[in-house]
């Protein structure tokens, strides 16, 4: 289900399944070791790769087990929500993505770009009639956004309480000064510098 529609499969870019078993792992031993101070017993802990990403299918799982349906590539987008994972150039040449998840904070998407009709229309007046009629909904959207920079958008949808975000490439990622904050030096015995992301993404306070 990951890809495009009109395209074949394609991978995770990362690895990501490896990650959440990693998770998966984590959390098992944090209960053996809640168990063994609550009773003084040990445990066999154990996670598998499958287990996870399978564990990881979420919302995809339950279509397929209450309906039937084999999830299809339909790149970002949600398979249960409209506007949700949709993506817009904007006039600069950006690109942001929409996540309005609920008939409020569609109301407000409508209201900003002055398509206040489309609450009237019934082609758009459910989510299920926006996921139904997602790109012909997606149309009137884009007309409008690739009017905007992408800051003006992005500004304009913060403010109005409208999901919302900018795609960015991996050097916007790391202008942000969280992302600089989460860089790791070392040098190796030859004196080359490395770099590399912690791993660990909490705090304790």
């Amino acid at each position: 289900m990951n890809g495009e529609a009109d395209r074949p499969p394609v991978k995770l870019p990362v690895a990501l399944i490896d990650i959440l078993a990693a998770h998966q792992l984590k959390e098992a031993i944090l209960l053996a070791l809640l168990h063994r101070e609550r009773t003084g017993e040990g445990s066999v802990v154990t996670a598998s790769l499958l287990e996870s990403a399978l564990a990881s299918l979420a919302n995809q799982a339950s279509n397929y087990l209450m309906n039937g349906h084999i999830p299809q590539r339909m790149g970002t987008k949600h398979p249960n929500i409209a506007p949700y994972g949709d993506t817009y150039l904007c006039a600069d040449g950006q690109t942001l993505l929409l996540a309005v998840g609920t008939e409020r904070q569609f109301s407000h998407l409508c209201r900003v770009l002055e398509l206040e009709h489309l609450l009237q229309n019934p082609d758009f007046q459910t989510n299920t009639a926006r996921v139904n009629n997602r790109g012909s909904l997606n149309a009137l959207l884009e007309e409008r956004i690739e009017k905007m920079t992408l800051n003006d958008a992005m500004t304009k949808f913060r403010t109005n309480g409208i999901p919302a975000g900018r795609i960015r490439d991996m050097k916007s990622v790391f202008d942000l000064p969280t992302a600089q904050d989460m860089i790791l030096e070392e040098k190796m015995a030859d004196g080359t510098m490395t770099k590399r992301m912690k791993t660990i993404a909490f705090n304790i306070g």
